[in-house]
């Protein structure tokens, strides 16, 4: 009988492994092109959700951008214009 048990205990043994080596299959990570598919797949998703601009949103916006940074241009020029002067009047007291 002890031989018999012994016998037993393997085979539950080595049905054991085989279970775990089953679930570490499961649990392992996927192959690089399975990651880069999924990735695609829920990108392509995710951007059907998206709620895209109009033309005209679009175009307003942009005139909306390059009048800020005109404005902003100006503002920058004048305040060198007037740093500029103001150095000159300095530099020209101290000599």
């Amino acid at each position: 009988m002890a031989e018999n048990e012994k016998l037993e205990q393997a085979a539950q043994a080595s049905s054991d492994k085989a279970d775990k080596a089953k679930k570490d299959k499961k649990n392992a990570k996927p192959g690089l092109f399975a990651r880069v598919g999924k990735w695609l797949k829920e990108m392509k998703s995710e951007l059907k959700k998206v709620q895209w601009p109009t033309r005209k949103q679009t175009v307003n916006n942009t005139l909306i951008v390059i009048a800020c940074v005109i404005v902003v241009g100006v503002f920058i020029w004048v305040f060198d214009f007037i740093a500029g002067g103001a150095i000159d009047v300095l530099l020209t007291l101290l000599r």
